[in-house]
């Protein structure tokens, strides 16, 4: 509501042409909350507010822009202001939103950048896609072994200004081989004179330029870090990546699988800024394949027409049955993919894993059989052999679709694929078509046809 409550006030004072008020009254926000509001906004007040903006808060406020916005801002900038937002964004920031950007767009804005960006920016790029050396940031504090705390602290204050973070500043060797860290906090409560690798921390947890960005979030989580380097295979100080860096992975990641699970493709634009088209590309591959896929259980349904004809009254119970073994198979396979994104699972513990689901599935069918049987004989009124009929169906029905749960996640990440894609969409095809083989199979042997 206070969003809503700004984004009035933004309106009114651009409608009334009280472009100073405006201008006072984001230099008085929070960066994120104009970047909020400017989210919100038409495209052409988009463009008005970011005019507005003091100079100095341009760029910050630029990188917490939506990519959509970003384009759009950047779309009727002069070369000179593009260059400057650019050269004014954290390189990892910059590097984010030039892989969005057409390859003769990225051309154009790193012709009129400056030197040093156009060095960070090609080294950052140079790193696979979601890999810890695309998302760190090289701007960070480093210092020399040798160097007396006074000397790091004038170090601090002379290109602290434009680094990611001085908090935390690494200490590296001739080589550039990162050898310790120190704190800014213990280096403000150790004298002046004391040198740099007598009070370090030579034990330092960091990062490969190589890892996912996945074990990156797991690293942070792991250590409880606000910033972790990045080193290359030499051990040599590259980059930094930060706390804010990993919550955008998280955020990321978890949208990414949440997508996946719901069998649609990924994409990275908020919904309301997403075309009708990109939807419906993103919706219909998955819609098409488990289409063709839920063929197999209309052919198993044709192939016990005779059963279905001599006893109408299976065909009741069969949406049951496909939805207790769908949900069931669900329940399963959303535990192992949390578990594996967490790095908790792997294939190791395969053997473990079945037991457990196999144990929770005989207690689970038990359970929903015994409350269904009683609902058959009581509200139903069907014969004694039906209702074992799909009683024992339902108990090899929960068994089933927990074990294929449980297993084609880990199965996936084994074979290199998404965890995610193995989810409830998937799995309940597979269970719907081996619920109706049991079902009639069952039905068969104890039913007179």
């Amino acid at each position: 509501m206070e969003e809503d409550k700004i984004l009035e006030e933004v309106r009114e004072l651009l409608e009334t042409k009280q472009y100073t008020r405006l201008r006072q009254k984001l230099a008085d926000m929070n960066i994120a909350d104009i970047a909020a509001v400017m989210g919100e906004s038409k495209e052409d007040e988009l463009l008005k507010v970011f005019r507005i903006l003091p100079k100095s808060m341009a760029a910050d406020v630029f990188s917490y822009l939506e990519v959509g916005d970003q384009q759009y801002i950047i779309g009727f900038l002069s070369d000179r202001e593009a260059a400057n937002i650019i050269n004014n964004l954290m390189a990892d920031d910059a590097v984010d939103f030039l892989e969005e950007m057409p390859a003769n767009m990225v051309k154009k804005l790193l012709a009129n950048a400056s030197a040093e960006t156009r060095r960070d920016v090609n080294h950052l790029l140079r790193y696979p896609e979601d890999s810890a050396g695309s998302i760190m940031t090289v701007e960070y504090v480093d210092l020399k072994e040798n160097m007396t705390v006074a000397d790091a602290v004038t170090r601090i204050r002379q290109i602290g200004v434009d680094r990611e973070t001085i908090n935390i500043c690494y200490v590296l060797d001739t080589k550039r081989t990162l050898v310790g860290a120190v704190s800014l906090h213990h280096l403000l409560l150790s004298g002046d004179d004391s040198v740099i690798g007598e009070i370090m921390n030579d034990n330092v947890i960091c990062l490969n330029t190589l890892m996912d960005q996945e074990e990156v979030a797991r690293q942070f989580s792991k250590y409880d870090f606000i910033a972790m380097p990045v080193v290359d295979n030499e051990n040599r100080l590259v980059g930094i990546i930060t706390v804010d860096d990993v919550v955008d992975i998280l955020e990321e990641e978890t949208t990414e699988d949440i997508e996946k699970m719901a069998a649609i493709l990924p994409t990275d634009k908020p919904y309301l800024k997403t075309g009708i088209l990109e939807t419906w590309k993103s919706r219909i591959p998955w819609l098409l394949l488990l289409m063709i896929s839920a063929t197999f259980t209309s052919r198993i349904l044709m192939s016990f027409e005779r059963a279905l004809d001599a006893i109408p009254i299976l065909t009741a119970f069969i949406p049951m049955l496909m939805d207790t073994g769908g949900n069931a198979g669900g329940q399963s396979s959303v535990t192992i993919i949390r578990g594996l994104s967490l790095g908790e699972l792997n294939i190791r513990n395969m053997p473990r894993i079945w037991v457990k689901e196999i144990i929770v599935s005989i207690c689970c069918g038990v359970t929903l059989s015994a409350a269904y049987f009683v609902k058959l004989m009581l509200f139903d009124k069907v014969s004694m052999a039906i209702a074992l009929v799909v009683c024992i169906t339902l108990v090899i029905t929960v068994i089933v679709a927990k074990t294929i749960g449980c297993t084609l996640p880990i199965l996936a990440k084994r074979i290199g694929l998404d965890p995610a894609v193995m989810a409830s969409p998937f799995i309940t095809t597979i269970v719907d078509a081996l619920s109706l083989i049991v079902y009639f199979q069952i039905a068969q042997r104890l039913l007179p046809f």
